[in-house]
């Protein structure tokens, strides 16, 4: 029976540096006692260029720590705050049909739709003088027709059986 370790040293051997960098990342990430290893990986993936590693976003671990950026906390009443970034308003340009603050106009807003049933409307109207539009509205026209004979003829039938 062959060791699981030895195993996987053998498939890490085989691997090309970037890949066992990205190995490396996510094997340590979340776990205190590798903090260091997990350092040394993300700089030598920096410094070489290949950071391809993502973080499973639904992982229950704390997120990596990078050198140089502050910590993240992992919930919102505790750890330490991440300082927000300067945030400067800037007017928003008349465009036509927005509010001082990017909210659509309620004259805007009919208008679109307006504009838009207009556009279904003589979309349909279109559809009609094409051949194929014309032969759809023919064959409704014929189907309408047999079933308002076909109603007469039951009618008619069912009036006949009255014994009256």
């Amino acid at each position: 029976m062959t060791d699981p370790v030895e195993d996987l040293a053998a498939l890490l051997a085989a691997l090309p540096d970037e890949d066992v960098l990205s190995v490396v990342l996510a094997a340590s990430v979340g776990r205190p006692g590798l903090d260091r290893l997990h350092l040394v990986a993300a700089e030598l993936s920096a410094e070489s260029g290949h950071m391809s590693w993502d973080p499973d976003v639904n992982s229950p671990t704390d997120p990596p720590t990078i050198p140089g950026m502050p910590a993240v906390p992992t919930s919102y009443d505790q750890g330490p705050s991440v300082p927000a970034a300067p945030f400067a308003p800037t007017s928003v340009p008349d465009i036509g049909g927005y509010s001082d603050s990017g909210v659509p106009t309620f004259e805007s807003v009919r208008d679109k739709v307006e504009r838009r049933f207009g556009n279904a409307q003589g979309m349909g109207e279109l559809d009609q003088q094409t051949p194929a539009g014309r032969s759809a509205q023919e064959q409704w026209q014929a189907r309408s027709k047999s079933a308002r004979e076909r109603l007469d003829e039951i009618r008619k039938s069912l009036h006949r059986n009255d014994p009256g």
